[in-house]
This record gives structure tokens, sequence and C-alpha cells, in this order.
């Protein structure tokens, strides 16, 4: 269980990136009424101390400023937001927060489950880290157990499954795995060094999903997006590299992308159903006829 005071830190945060500036008095009326207080205001020293643990934790920076009032406000909240690691904890340990303090919330705030793999996540971060080779038992769907070892380079969340990122000895290749389907995991002494020009984000950069296949170059892809799909859309891009090129009011609006043509691309533009249409490129545009095709003959 997270510990009280980890809590409090993490409410200090929410309440200054939520309230924007608050002074010293307006803090510790706010911890008195929250669920996780005691009833009684927060303590000045108590304060600068989870002020300077805020800083440290999370890299942002609490200033005060003296000639508003002694306001206190977070120095750039937008570089919080932009790192995506310490955004994750923050939104994990604020639910956390709210779960533990609003007892009757149980039942309430439903979480989507992650099959399995939680146990193997501190084994595989602490090889990220000291830069060990993990030797893997593993069993893919369809597939029998395999023993891989795996230089990890990165970590990856996607629909409800963690995967690990990094070359497979084996294959001599980048590939991911799913911590689902791992067996065993032991983590070796056998050392590596990351690839200089490898880079996640990069990585992942004209792919949808999981899967990325380095032999295959970005396209334009250009999707036609009918009724409430298109603020679904707006609001949730399907990827980075997407643009509203035309809109036409209450029939529809035209999404361009730059991205390969991947197995998920498909998957996701099916799951979009009669909402989405491929436009180009042209074999994309085919391969989701034939798909319908095939599942038109399902239902006859």
């Amino acid at each position: 269980m997270v510990s009280k005071t980890f809590n409090r830190y993490i409410w200090l945060l929410n309440i200054l990136l939520q309230k924007k500036e608050l002074t010293f008095e307006e803090i510790r009326n706010l911890w008195r009424d929250s669920n996780l207080g005691d009833g009684t205001p927060m303590p000045l020293r108590t304060f600068h101390q989870h002020r300077k643990a805020v800083e440290e934790l999370f890299g942002v920076k609490i200033s005060c400023n003296p000639s508003n009032g002694y306001h206190y406000s977070i120095d750039n909240p937008q570089a919080l937001r932009n790192d995506k690691t310490r955004q994750w904890l923050l939104n994990s340990f604020t639910l956390s927060n709210i779960i533990i303090a609003g007892h009757n919330m149980n039942g309430r705030i439903l979480f989507e489950n992650i099959p399995g793999g939680a146990d193997y996540l501190q084994s595989v971060v602490e090889a990220m880290q000291q830069n060990k080779i993990l030797e893997i038992d593993y069993q893919a769907f369809g597939s029998h157990r395999e023993t891989y070892h795996m230089e990890p380079y990165a970590m990856k969340v996607y629909r409800q499954r963690w995967y690990i990122i990094g070359k497979l000895k084996e294959q001599d290749a980048i590939r991911h795995l799913a911590l689902d389907r791992i067996i065993e995991l032991q983590k070796t002494d056998t050392s590596f060094t990351i690839p200089k020009n490898f880079n996640a984000e990069k990585y992942y950069a004209n792919s949808i999903g999981i899967f990325v296949n380095e032999e295959l170059k970005p396209q334009k892809v250009r999707i036609r997006v009918y009724g409430k799909q298109v603020d679904y859309l707006r609001t949730l891009p399907l990827h980075r590299s997407q643009e509203e090129v035309l809109t036409k009011h209450e029939q529809f609006s035209e999404f361009q992308y730059r991205v390969c043509l991947t197995p998920e691309l498909s998957t996701q533009l099916l799951a979009m159903g009669e909402k989405v249409e491929v436009l180009e490129p042209q074999e994309l545009r085919e391969e989701i006829k034939k798909k319908i095709e095939l599942m038109f003959n399902y239902y006859k």
C-alpha cells in the first residue's frame, strides 16, 4: 500500500495543478477539508517538507510569488504533462488516493483488467536500469514454449497488456514480448549496451499499436469519417500525425496520417465500422474491402 505521506505529496501536486496558484492559508484549509486530512490544517513545516519532496519526485518546482500575495504555484506544469512516465504515475497514484480515502468508492470506480505479467514488472525495470540481459521462457498464442535471451530496451502498455521491447538474441532483431505470455523470467549477469540510435518514441513513431515492421515505409493514409466518430477522433487521435484536412459540417470529415500499413492499423479502422471509409492508399482500401467481404460471408 502507498504510504500516507506519499499520498499527501500527490494531493499537494494535484491541488496546485488544479487551482493554478494558492496561498499557504488556502492550501492548509483545503487539506483540512480533504478526505486525506484528519480535520486539522496542514502545519507550515509539513507543507515545506512536502513541497521539496514533490520537486524531487516529479521534477517540478513549486515557487512562491511574494509580489502576488505570497501565492504558491508550479513553475512549469506543462513539462509534467509532457512527461508521459511521470504523468502516468501521477494519474495512477491519484486514483489510488481517491480509492483509499473514499472507502465508499469500492465497486464504483472500474478499471480495465490487465490479464497478467505484473509480477515481472520489477525484474524487467531493474534489468533495464542495470542493462542486464533477461532469460525468458515464453509461450506465444498458438505456439510452443521457447527460451529467449532479450536485451530490454523499453516497455509499453497497449490494449491491456504490458510489453517488453528489445533485441532478441535468438532472432538478432528488435522484437516485443507480452508479459502475460511469460512462463518464467530471470535477470542474468550478462550486460548489454543500448544502441545510441535507439529511441522508443522514434521506434513507434510511424506505427499504430505494438507491431513494428522496420522494412515498411510510412505512407499517406486518408480516411473519411462520419457522424459522432469525428468528435471521438478529434479528441483521441488515431495517431500523432493526424490532420483534419476536410470538414463537411454535419456530414463528414476527412483525416490524414503518415503511418506504416501494419495489421493493427487495419484492425483499428475496422473497429470503427460503418463510420469510417478508407480513401487512400488503394492497397489499404482493397485490404479493408476484402476483410469486410469475408465478414459478410460469415453472416450469410
